[in-house]
C-alpha cells in the first residue's frame, strides 16, 4: 500500500457578514470554521498547511493546462501530441499547438493563478512557523521550512519558464505589505536558486512520507535549475552527487526500474526512478486525491472494452510517431529521415476499423508501443487497439492514442477511483522528476563540460533499460511489433554527441511534458516547431491552421492580461510580441 502526502485543501478562516436591525454586539460572532494562531503553528497545523502546498502541485480547480505536468504547454506546444479530441472540445488548448496565445487566453491565467496559490501556501507555511508552538522541535522546523522553500522553488522555476519575468513574492510580503507593487523587472532564476540550496541544506534524507521532498530531490532540482540557465559545470557537480548517492525519501538507491513502462503503472508508483513525485490514489473517499491531470487523455469511445470511455484529448503526433524508427543496428535516424518515405510509420488514417489492416512491419524502438496507442497494437490488458472506432475524430486528432499514465483494465476500481463521472480518476503518478531524466541531463553537461565517454555512458543505460525491457506482446506470445534497439558505439564529437543526447529525451520523455521547455533551452524552437508544423499539418490542416512559431515571443507565454489591468500597468509589463 502506498504511504504518501494524501492531497487535499487547507481550511481557511471565513467571515460572514450579517446585517442585524439590533445592538452591534450581535455582530460579535465567531467565525464558522475557523481555525486559532495556536492550531496553525502546532506541528500538525504547520503540517497540515504544507500539505496544501503540495496539493496545488496539480493545480486543482483551475485547469488541465495549468498543472505541473504540463502535457499541454510542455507536450502539445513541444510537438509530442496534438490537442486530440475534435476542433470544438475545449477549443481554448488548440492555440497552444499553433502558437497562437493571447494575454486574454483564461488558460495562460489559469497556469498564473495556479502557480502562485502554490506560492501563496508555501509563504502562509513559513509565516506561521516564524510562530512556531512548543511541539515543533529545531528539526521540525528545519524540514517543514525545507520542504515549503523547496515547493516554492518549484512554482517559480514553473512560472519562470512559462513566462520568462514574473514577480517574487516571499513570505515577508502579503497584502497591506507592499505585494501590490512587486514588479516583474527582476530575473528570479537567483531566487529560484536559493531556495532550493537551502532546500538541500536542510531537508532530511529520510522522510516519514515517501510523497515529501529530501535533501536527494531538492539537489536533483538545483542542478536542473543550473542546466536551464546553462550553468553546465554547476550542474554536473550536482548530478554526480545525485547519481553516485541519490535515494528516495523512502531510502532507495536512484536506479532505473526494470522495465521502462513500470514508471507509468500506479501498481508501481515511487519506485527507485522517482526523484520526485505528484502523488495520487483511488478509493480514498474522495476523487480529489487521484490524478485529475489525465482524465481527459483516454481514448474516445471505448466502452466496456477500454479505458474510461472518454475523451481523447492528448493525441500523439505522426512526428513523435515516426521519430522511434530505427536503423539496422536500432539507432534513432538523427538526421530527420524518420519523417520521409518508407521512414513513417503506416497508419490506419482514414481506415475503418472493420476493415482489413496491417501494422507496420518495420523495425522500431521497443519504447513506441509503450509510449503510444496504435491500430492492430496490443492496449495494455484491454484489447487490440481497434483504430478508427477509438479516436474521436481522426481528421483532427490523427490516428494514434495516449497510452503512457493509462491505468490497466486489471486494476479498474482498485487503483482508479468510480466515485465521479469517469474512472479516469487514477493512482498513478506523475513524476515531475525521474532517473532518467537526471541521467540525460547529467549527459547534456557531460556533452558540454564533461567527457563524451561519460555522455555515452549514460545515454546507453537508458537504452540498455530499453533493450531489455518487458515487449509488448500479442496474444500469442510473439513481440508485437518488429523491435528493435542498439547500443551506441561511440561519440564522434560534441555535435553528434548533442544531437543524440537531445534525441534521447524526446523518445524517453516523450508526453511527460518536457519537449517545448527542451527546445526553447536550446535554442531550436523555431526551426524545429517550425518543420513540426510543416509536417503534421499535412496530415491535419485543420488542427494546424495558422500555426506558426515566432522566434521571440512564442518562448514564452504572454503575461495574463487580467493580471496586468488588476496590477496596474506601471507594475507589470507584457513580454515582447503581445
Amino acid at each position: 500500500m502506498k504511504q504518501f502526502i494524501t492531497k487535499g485543501t487547507v481550511a481557511t478562516a471565513m467571515m460572514v457578514m450579517v446585517t442585524f436591525a439590533c445592538q452591534d454586539k450581535f455582530l460579535d460572532v465567531p467565525a464558522t470554521g475557523q481555525l486559532s494562531g495556536a492550531q496553525l503553528t502546532s506541528k500538525a497545523g504547520l503540517d497540515g498547511l504544507l500539505i496544501g502546498a503540495y496539493a496545488q502541485l496539480n493545480a486543482r480547480g483551475f485547469s488541465q493546462s495549468a498543472s505541473s505536468f504540463n502535457w499541454v504547454r510542455g507536450s502539445v506546444s513541444g510537438g509530442d501530441a496534438n490537442k486530440g479530441s475534435n476542433s470544438g472540445d475545449f477549443n481554448a488548448l488548440t492555440p497552444f499547438q499553433t502558437y497562437q496565445l493571447l494575454p486574454s487566453s483564461g488558460e495562460v491565467n489559469a497556469k498564473w493563478n495556479a502557480m502562485y496559490e502554490g506560492i501563496a501556501r508555501c509563504n502562509s507555511t513559513l509565516r506561521s512557523l516564524a510562530s512556531a508552538g512548543a511541539d515543533v522541535t529545531a528539526a521540525d522546523k528545519a524540514r517543514i521550512s525545507g520542504e515549503a522553500r523547496f515547493l516554492r522553488a518549484h512554482y517559480y522555476f514553473e512560472l519562470k519558464r512559462a513566462f520568462n519575468k514574473v514577480p517574487y513574492v516571499d513570505e515577508t510580503k502579503d497584502y497591506g505589505t507592499g505585494i501590490e507593487a512587486v514588479t516583474n523587472s527582476a530575473d528570479i532564476w537567483p531566487n529560484i536558486e536559493a531556495d532550493f540550496k537551502y532546500a538541500v541544506d536542510n531537508l532530511p534524507v529520510s522522510q516519514g512520507a515517501v510523497g515529501r521532498a529530501n535533501k536527494w530531490a531538492a539537489t536533483a532540482y538545483l542542478a536542473k535549475t543550473y542546466l536551464y540557465q546553462k550553468k553546465y559545470a554547476d550542474a554536473k557537480t550536482l548530478f554526480d552527487q545525485v547519481i553516485a548517492s541519490g535515494m528516495t525519501s523512502d531510502g532507495k538507491k536512484y536506479a532505473l526500474v526494470a522495465n521502462f513502462q513500470d514508471n507509468f503503472n500506479a501498481a508501481k508508483d515511487n519506485s527507485s526512478e522517482s526523484v520526485f513525485a505528484i502523488q495520487a490514489a483511488a478509493n480514498t473517499g474522495s476523487s480529489d486525491n487521484a490524478n485529475p491531470d489525465l482524465v481527459l487523455n483516454f481514448p474516445y469511445n471505448t466502452g466496456s472494452n477500454g479505458p474510461a470511455g472518454c475523451c481523447g484529448f492528448f493525441a500523439p503526433s505522426f512526428e513523435l510517431a515516426n521519430s522511434f524508427r530505427v536503423d539496422a543496428n536500432g539507432l534513432p535516424l538523427l538526421d530527420g529521415s524518420y519523417n520521409t518515405g518508407a521512414n513513417q510509420l503506416k497508419t490506419d488514417m482514414g481506415i475503418a476499423s472493420s476493415a482489413a489492416f496491417t501494422p507496420d512491419a518495420g523495425p522500431v524502438d521497443p519504447r513506441l508501443d509503450w509510449s503510444l496507442g496504435r491500430r492492430g497494437i496490443p492496449y495494455l490488458d484491454w484489447q487490440v487497439h481497434p483504430g478508427l472506432d477509438w479516436i474521436r475524430d481522426q481528421t483532427f486528432a490523427g490516428p494514434y492514442s495516449p497510452i503512457k499514465f493509462v491505468f490497466y483494465k486489471s486494476q479498474d476500481k482498485s487503483l482508479t477511483d468510480g466515485s465521479s463521472w469517469t474512472d479516469g480518476y487514477s493512482a498513478i503518478n506523475y513524476n515531475i522528476i525521474r532517473y532518467s531524466d537526471v541521467l540525460l541531463m547529467a549527459a547534456e553537461c557531460e556533452v558540454e563540460v564533461g567527457s563524451l565517454a561519460t555522455a555515452l555512458s549514460y545515454v546507453n543505460q537508458i537504452r540498455s533499460r530499453a533493450k531489455g525491457t518487458t515487449y509488448v506482446k500479442t496474444a500469442a506470445g510473439a513481440n508485437a511489433a518488429n523491435y528493435q534497439i542498439g547500443l551506441y558505439t561511440a561519440f564522434a564529437d560534441k555535435t553528434t554527441a548533442r544531437t543524440a543526447v537531445q534525441f534521447e529525451r524526446k523518445l524517453e520523455l516523450s508526453g511527460e511534458g518536457h519537449r517545448f521547455y527542451d527546445l526553447v533551452r536550446w535554442g531550436t524552437a523555431s526551426t524545429v516547431l517550425n518543420a513540426f508544423i510543416a509536417y503534421e499539418s499535412k496530415f491535419l490542416p485543420v488542427g494546424y491552421t495558422g500555426g506558426k512559431f515566432t522566434a521571440g515571443k512564442d518562448e514564452y507565454m504572454p503575461i495574463p492580461q487580467t493580471q496586468i489591468d488588476s496590477q496596474g500597468k506601471s507594475v507589470l509589463a507584457q513580454n515582447p510580441g503581445y
